[in-house]
């Protein structure tokens, strides 16, 4: 069996296009030469490699594990051409989907600090739970962060059986809620959800996928005599400190990209948040993005929960 550099270029960029018709565009080729190069390498590797619709191409379930490995040579290709050919390196790519966690964005800054490339096209999405499912699923991300507990398990794991997706745990938490430093609680060693009831509850609304079980926050069906949804973590700090409100979540705060603001008091519930990372079955991971869970293992191990392997 044969496989070119050129063809597993080609694969790569049909997948970030979704589009044979597009990626001819982007690759400055006719669209007949882009589709006999793919059904060529179809045929070296003896299987279907790509589904065509009247819509567009998604992969097969072999054409997701091959495209881990595509993208591993292409790497080692490039790092190969750069170090013994004097050649520029390519540029860096990567695009990672998180629920909305602080300590996501921070593992992407240190990630981001770590590239030893002059050029790079990253992409940080903080969305919804349904959205990142999605973008892992389609491949416009190469892995999501989200999380799961006993109430929402069952769902999310057949939601993720369904769509090809594997759950890798990273880490196990207690839940605490996030309050501004001012806030009357702030001193607590601990509070209770009574505590709590005549503080506004903060949360992330998730748009037509509004189910509990795609809420981001634990003890989402427990009811709030005061409620408030919002878009994304910016708004939802400063309803913290400016309407004292509350949202509950891991206990991992960010000092380096929030400051002393926000501050975490553990909750006393019986409960406990898993946060993890998806990715589809078989997947090869780029080097960008086995960086970026080094370092996220590296954020959350400074604070007090119980990692995975």
């Amino acid at each position: 069996m044969t496989i070119s550099l050129q063809q597993l270029k080609y694969f790569v960029e049909i997948t970030k296009a979704g589009s044979i018709n597009q990626a001819a565009e982007g690759l400055y080729i006719a669209q007949p030469t882009l589709s006999k190069a793919m059904k060529e390498l179809e045929s070296e590797v003896g299987t279907s490699l790509l589904k065509r619709t009247s819509k567009g191409i998604s992969l097969t379930t072999d054409g997701r594990e091959f495209l881990g490995y595509a993208r591993q040579v292409l790497e080692q290709s490039d790092l190969l051409e750069t170090r013994w050919l004097n050649k520029k390196p390519s540029r860096k790519l990567c695009a990672i989907s998180t629920q909305h966690y602080a300590f996501a964005v921070n593992a992407f800054v240190n990630m981001v600090k770590k590239t030893e490339s002059n050029e790079y096209e990253y992409t940080l999405r903080e969305a919804r739970t349904y959205e990142i499912i999605e973008d892992v699923k389609t491949l416009r991300s190469e892995l999501g962060v989200l999380y799961k507990n006993n109430y929402n398990e069952q769902v999310i794991d057949k939601i993720l059986r369904e769509n090809q997706l594997v759950f890798h745990a990273l880490f196990v938490a207690k839940p605490h809620v996030f309050v501004s430093s001012t806030n009357p609680l702030a001193e607590r060693a601990f509070v209770t959800l009574k505590d709590l009831e005549n503080f506004p509850r903060l949360s992330y609304e998730q748009g037509e996928h509004n189910s509990f079980y795609f809420s981001e926050e634990i003890l989402s069906t427990v009811y709030a005599k005061k409620d408030i949804k919002v878009g994304d973590r910016a708004t939802i700090f400063n309803l913290m400190i400016g309407l004292n409100g509350y949202t509950i979540s891991t206990g991992i705060v960010s000092r380096d990209l929030n400051g002393d603001h926000i501050v975490a008091i553990p909750l006393a519930v019986e409960d406990s948040i898993e946060v993890g990372w998806i990715s589809p079955k078989a997947a090869q991971l780029s080097t960008q993005a086995q960086l970026y869970l080094s370092e996220l293992k590296n954020v959350v191990s400074a604070y007090d929960v119980e990692l995975k392997a």
